[in-house]
């Protein structure tokens, strides 16, 4: 690890905001540079997403080896996962494990909640305070907050009101929530609705889903994680980790080699058979090549997946009301989960559209619809994250020219690479708007927080002392986004990828549809010239502008 450098204009070099998955990789990156650095996390403990999403059942749908890190064989080796697909506690205990590894725990400071994050132009320095009054000057800022740490509570009238208990997946209780003999309502059926629901129903007395629109929920498909597939990950190290960063979806999946002209219309059956029986993310990369630009395709598996749908729920109307009728498959983000169809079959469980009874309001003992009222222990609200911009928007996020990211990105985000802007100068937010390209969050992170540190240690190494992308490059950037969102698979402007689940929230592409290809394109450009192109500057271009 490199000696760490001496600024004595500031507090720490490098301030990392949140110390989940994309904040710890970030500080041992900056550390290892030989950088002061810091993090602050507003859990009081570390893990991020997986710190605060406790809710029964909540677990990865990525494979755990390809979410996890792999900059290093020596940490994959000393950590053994469990399962393909890990829950919540076993990834909690190994992004503790990581911290530990690397001896990072002295540099996080926990029970930090950032609210103001002020840039001081004539010193070149980020001013950045605390809920809790700690005040650190910092040169680099790094924003790990990610696309899915403000939750989102819905626009319903009484949510005070409730009596009962009452519990955000995205913000579970750190102690046990006794489901026993409780009647349940599940707000929303997302990825975390569709994980609670099977996971309580042997033990509710009752359990509502109240369910918007339906989405494509198709099998987990989770395995023990057994020697074999450990030691083939280990002695294919290196094919493993290059697959893993430049494939456009960031897993480790075969690929079909097929387009479906390939095949007869009953092969294609045959095929989607084994697309059903894929794990997690493979029913989209492992199927077919056209499968995201031949809508008569996607047509003809979503008609395959509708079949799945009425063959495992037993009643007819239900069956229906859970086929998607609006989207194509992989339009929305597909959540993938075990027994969450066959959950219906139950006598305690109930579908509630609420395109048929809307909900009028939430009241001290229960819930009121159209329809009437039912009464209620516990409600569970499962209705996802502001995305993208929503942990940016509520930092107190002010650069040069009076830029205020409270105001300005009101009417969606404008952004380079999906993680600086200009006139924020030295600050950088991995994983924000436009930070994702649609497949493994993780490895695409990576690739930008890795491009963010060695621009610090070319800035370093050449003098420069500010990196802020042009109004150009910026407006490239922005140009692209608009001009491929529409071609993108997730173009549903109704899902939370345009912002859609939050009243009030414009409809912008949060996405990166260019996937890692485009950004990479990009950044190479970008760093073709010592100064990238005019986004780096060094202190005398700096002193003289102030001269």
């Amino acid at each position: 690890m490199t000696e760490p450098t001496a600024d004595r204009d500031v507090d720490v070099e490098v301030l990392v905001i949140g110390a989940g998955v994309v904040g710890i990789y970030a500080l041992y990156r900056a550390r290892a540079e030989g950088f002061s650095a810091l993090a602050l996390e507003a859990g009081q403990g570390i893990g991020g997403v997986w710190y605060w999403n406790r809710y029964p059942a909540a677990r990865f749908d990525s494979e755990s080896y390809a979410y996890g890190y792999i900059h290093d064989k020596e940490l994959f080796e000393e950590w053994r996962w469990e399962e393909e697909f890990a829950t919540q506690p076993e990834i909690e205990r190994y992004l503790n494990f990581v911290v530990d590894h690397y001896d990072l725990r002295p540099s996080i400071s926990t029970g930090q909640r950032v609210v103001s994050a002020v840039y001081d132009e004539a010193d070149n320095v980020w001013k950045v305070r605390t809920e809790q009054g700690r005040e650190i000057r910092a040169r680099w800022v790094i924003s790990a907050t990610g696309g899915l740490s403000v939750p989102h509570y819905p626009e319903i009238e009484g949510l005070d009101e409730f009596r009962g208990e009452a519990h955000h997946t995205g913000a579970w209780p750190h102690e046990p929530v006794d489901f026993t003999g409780k009647r349940v309502a599940i707000i929303g059926n997302g990825p975390s609705g569709a994980q609670i629901l099977p996971a309580i129903v042997g033990t509710v007395a009752r359990v509502d889903l109240y369910q918007r629109t339906p989405t494509w929920t198709t099998p987990l498909n989770n395995a023990p994680l057994g020697d074999d597939k450990l030691q083939w990950l280990s002695d294919n190290w290196d094919d493993v980790v290059t697959t893993l960063s430049t494939s456009p979806s960031g897993f480790l999946h075969e690929l079909s080699g097929k387009f479906s002209s390939d095949h007869t219309p009953e092969e294609r059956q045959e095929f989607f058979e084994r697309m059903w029986n894929a794990p997690g993310f493979g029913k989209l990369t492992m199927n077919y090549f056209d499968m995201t630009t031949n809508r008569e395709l996607n047509l003809e598996f979503c008609a395959f997946l509708a079949d799945k749908v009425r063959s495992i729920v037993q009643d007819p109307e239900t069956a229906e009301r859970l086929i998607p009728k609006d989207h194509l498959f992989g339009a929305k983000r597909p959540p993938f989960v075990t027994g969450y169809y066959e959950a219906f079959n139950r006598p305690n469980a109930s579908l509630i559209s609420l395109k048929e009874t809307p909900i009028v309001r939430v009241d001290a003992t229960g819930i009121e619809t159209t329809a009437g009222h039912r009464d209620y222990d516990i409600i569970v609200y499962a209705t996802g994250f502001d995305f993208g911009t929503g942990a940016l928007t509520r930092m107190g996020v002010r650069g040069k020219n009076g830029l205020d990211l409270s105001t300005d990105w009101e009417e969606g985000p404008s952004d380079f690479g999906g993680f600086s802007a200009h006139d924020l100068p030295n600050f950088f937010f991995p994983g924000g708007p436009h930070g994702a390209g649609g497949g493994n969050y993780p490895r695409y992170s990576q690739l930008q927080t890795d491009w963010i540190l060695d621009t610090l240690v070319h800035a370093r190494d050449h003098g420069y002392t500010v990196f802020e992308p042009t109004e150009e490059q910026e407006q490239t950037w922005m140009d692209m986004v608009a001009d491929l969102a529409p071609k993108s698979i997730f173009s549903a402007e109704h899902s939370h990828y345009y912002g859609a689940n939050v009243q009030g929230k414009p409809r912008k592409f949060l996405l990166n549809p260019g996937g890692r290809a485009k950004l990479v394109e990009i950044l190479d450009e970008l760093t073709a010239t010592e100064d990238y192109g005019g986004a780096l500057t060094g202190a005398r271009e700096l002193a003289e502008e102030h001269s």
